[in-house]
């Protein structure tokens, strides 16, 4: 069935009308999320269904990528509750109460500034799917994912979906630390490394958020993000905090309000935070890779681009 379908579905888009294009698009959206599931359900995760609002989610903060503009709050039952920017605090407490291996795809919406409305890589809502993998490191994640995409890009190959970069599946991707690209590339080093690069790359040691475990001696930090040519990061994820004193060294270090993520950190005062790791994968950008789509709201059936507010 799945060779039926996609068979013809190879995209060049010359000549296609819009309806046409869309219609190519959702089929192959439907294949990709099909694909990844399976992949995820054969490799022992549980699929739990995402949180949309909640009292806690990542505050993106001070990660120096972000640039929220806004954070939606609002009140439910006499509450003030947030709307999902990433579920990395929840994954975290279900690896380590629940379940060993878990995933989901997750609607995050986060209101970008409006400059970045003509990046082609920004979205204020967008779908990640979510993982976590409790008793793994970042070299167990970073294996993980190479292996999912790889046979991703495999399959595709195989179903008659075809471009030249996928033929990074025979490939060893590379490891850059973020210091060096610095130095080489200066502050601006995100916005160049897609457009340098011919394979998916892993990005390390980036300063982040304070779930991301930062070794106190050298100040490493243990976290990796994936880079595809021309679309930039698809994936970002570490190996998790989960030492109370340290949670609460960085969050006052970083101003992050502590009354925020009281269940995390009575979860990791009491012991109970298990060694995890996991990543956020973002969907509409590795459709966009895999489509050859230049901007990322492309695939998107009803764009969400930062500053401009469609009527659906």
């Amino acid at each position: 069935m799945e060779q039926k379908w996609f068979k013809d579905e190879i995209f060049h888009y010359e000549g296609l009308d819009y309806v046409e294009k869309k219609r190519r698009m959702i089929n192959m959206q439907s294949l990709l999320l099909k694909k990844l599931s399976d992949y995820f359900l054969e490799e022992g995760f549980r699929w739990i269904l995402p949180v949309i609002t909640s009292k806690i989610t990542d505050p993106l903060w001070p990660d120096p990528g972000s640039s929220i503009e806004k954070r939606i709050e609002f009140e439910i039952y006499g509450e003030k509750v947030r709307v999902t920017q990433s579920m990395i605090i929840h994954k975290i407490i279900v690896c380590s109460l629940f379940e060993q291996k878990i995933f989901t795809f997750s609607p995050n919406l986060r209101i970008e500034r409006s400059e970045r409305r003509n990046t082609g890589k920004h979205l204020y809502e967008f779908t990640q799917l979510d993982f976590e993998m409790r008793d793994s490191g970042s070299r167990d994640v970073m294996s993980f994912v190479e292996r999912i995409l790889k046979r991703l890009f495999k399959d595709l190959i195989e179903s008659g979906i075809y471009r030249k970069e996928m033929e990074c599946i025979n490939e060893d991707w590379e490891i850059y630390d973020s210091n060096e690209l610095e130095n080489k590339f200066g502050k601006d080093w995100e916005n160049l490394v897609s457009g340098r690069i011919d394979c998916p790359v892993w990005v390390v040691n980036i300063p982040r958020e304070f779930y991301d475990y930062q070794d106190r001696i050298t100040g490493r930090w243990d976290n990796y993000d994936l880079y595809l040519p021309d679309i930039g990061e698809v994936l970002s994820g570490s190996r998790r905090e989960i030492s109370y004193n340290r949670i609460i060294e960085k969050m006052f270090r970083d101003g992050v309000k502590t009354e925020n993520f009281r269940i995390l950190l009575e979860l990791s005062r009491e012991g109970k935070l298990k060694e995890c790791a996991g990543a956020g994968i973002g969907i509409e950008r590795l459709l966009a890779w895999i489509t050859g789509e230049k901007d990322v709201s492309d695939v998107q059936i009803f764009p969400r681009i930062p500053g401009i507010v469609n009527y659906l």
